[in-house]
């Protein structure tokens, strides 16, 4: 079979397999199906950063199973080293092998020096919103308390627990009793300012908000036993956080003796363009929660690693069927060894600095491109009326729908899905970055000059 070389669309999207097998996902599965909805194709074959789908139609794929396939789509080595292992020995339980135990060294190994001898590692279900569940049990039996601050706009997972971690009221509502004692804090949002203030009137008013909350005696909130913390809010919009206010919570958090979990489900494996994005904010987490990423390859594995310190829970605290996957042990640790042999986090760099110089251009002749933010490859583009302020959802959606039929994936999110985010591989090639701007470049200016035509005629 051909290789797959670049993006091109021959028919209407959905084509008729395509078609045929929607319609039977929609008659079989359950109401909860997601990404179907907005990006109708079904998938034939992938390679790289490409998709291809049952009618011939092959796609930049700008999405990566949510961030999932670091490299791409079938990489050669790791499709090696996943074979080697399936014909030796696949579910271990928590058992020592040699796979887990290099991938163990590996991922130690890109932590930062200072951290790599005082770091524990738990291996926990295959997703990481089970890694948040566990994160936060491993708070509540080191410190003995039981509330949890967390962050709007901040999304940790769909279990029960992690759910009540998540900003989304949206997802939250239908289910009662839901867990108790968490807070939510506002987030470093400076362009949507949580509090009402402008960056040029503001001193790092929510960092100021959480400090003095957590050390008023009389401020109504016990000590809790951990903060959670997104450092580039994914769900909530591809946003940010400053780098005064990430420093001021890590700082109220060690003087209080308050564990602060960082999530990088989203941001670890190299998708900032540092292994960790806690690296650019010169902190330590006392806790980091990982997954997505780490097979390199979509196999599910999760993991959380804290400081030593914490390790205070009993032998099967903490536990999952599946927290043994020796094939994600293999790709993952072989995986770290393709990021460092073949410049991937230099890549990430290079090719965040290609697209932002492009996206760039669009918001200054683009109305409505309010906002264009995120850090490595994981990049946003949010969308407002240039009259009224109000988000720019009907938008972003035909953005994704057109972008689609030019052959480039694209995910929604944010406050009513009004940002266009771009999550690639991280092998995303310069010619693959260009095509993708172009195609934006395309949709966009297509677009908006039907709503300036639609407006004139009114």
């Amino acid at each position: 079979m051909a290789s797959l070389t670049a993006p091109g669309v021959s028919t209407e999207i959905p084509g008729p397999r395509s078609s045929e097998l929607l319609k039977r996902q929609a008659d079989r599965e359950s109401n909860t199906r997601s990404y179907p909805r907005r990006l109708p194709v079904a998938v034939a074959r992938a390679e790289g950063s490409l998709i291809e789908d049952l009618d011939g139609n092959v796609f930049l794929d700008c999405l990566a199973g949510a961030g999932v396939l670091s490299l791409g789509h079938g990489h050669p080595e790791l499709v090696v080293a996943a074979e080697r292992q399936l014909k030796t020995f696949v579910h271990g339980l928590d058992l020592p092998t040699e796979p887990k135990d290099d991938f163990v060294e590996q991922q130690l190994s890109m932590l930062p020096e200072s951290m790599r001898h005082s770091t524990r590692i738990q291996f926990c279900g295959p997703t990481g919103a089970n890694a948040v569940d566990a994160a936060i049990k491993l708070c509540k039996t080191y410190t003995g308390r039981g509330d949890i601050v967390s962050f709007q706009g901040g999304f940790h997972g769909s279990t029960h627990a992690a759910m009540a971690l998540t900003g989304l009221v949206e997802q939250k509502s239908p289910i009662a009793n839901g867990m108790p004692g968490v807070h939510f804090f506002p987030y470093s949002a400076c362009h949507n300012c949580p509090l009402g203030m402008r960056p040029d009137a503001c001193e790092t008013n929510c960092a100021t908000y959480l400090e003095k909350s957590l050390e008023d005696p009389n401020g109504g909130i016990t000590k809790p036993a951990a903060v959670i913390l997104e450092l580039l809010q994914g769900e909530g919009g591809v946003i940010p956080a400053k780098l005064e206010f990430v420093r001021r919570v890590r700082e109220v958090t060690r003087e209080l003796d308050i564990p602060l979990i960082v999530d990088e489900v989203q941001t670890g494996c190299g998708r900032t363009g540092t292994w960790f994005a806690f690296e650019q904010y010169g902190i330590e987490p006392d806790v980091i929660v990982a997954s997505k990423a780490l097979s390199g390859m979509g196999l599910p594995a999760a993991v959380i690693m804290y400081h030593e310190r914490l390790d205070t829970w009993a032998p099967g605290a903490h536990s999952g069927t599946f927290r043994g996957n020796q094939l994600a042990f293999a790709t993952g640790a072989e995986a770290i060894r393709v990021v460092r042999r073949d410049g991937i986090l230099e890549n990430v760099q290079a090719r965040s600095e290609q697209l932002m110089g492009r996206l760039t251009e669009l918001r200054e002749r683009c109305a409505w491109v309010s906002d264009v933010r995120g850090r490595g490859l994981m990049l946003g583009i949010e969308l407002a009326d240039p009259e009224t302020g109000t988000r720019g959802s009907a938008l972003a959606r035909a953005v994704q729908a057109e972008a689609l039929a030019e052959g480039l994936i694209l995910e929604l999110g944010g406050r009513d899905d009004c940002v266009v985010r771009l999550l690639p591989p991280l092998i995303l090639t310069e010619a693959e970055a260009d095509f993708a701007a172009d195609v934006l470049d395309r949709v966009f200016d297509r677009l908006t000059a039907r709503s300036t035509e639609s407006a004139q005629s009114a």
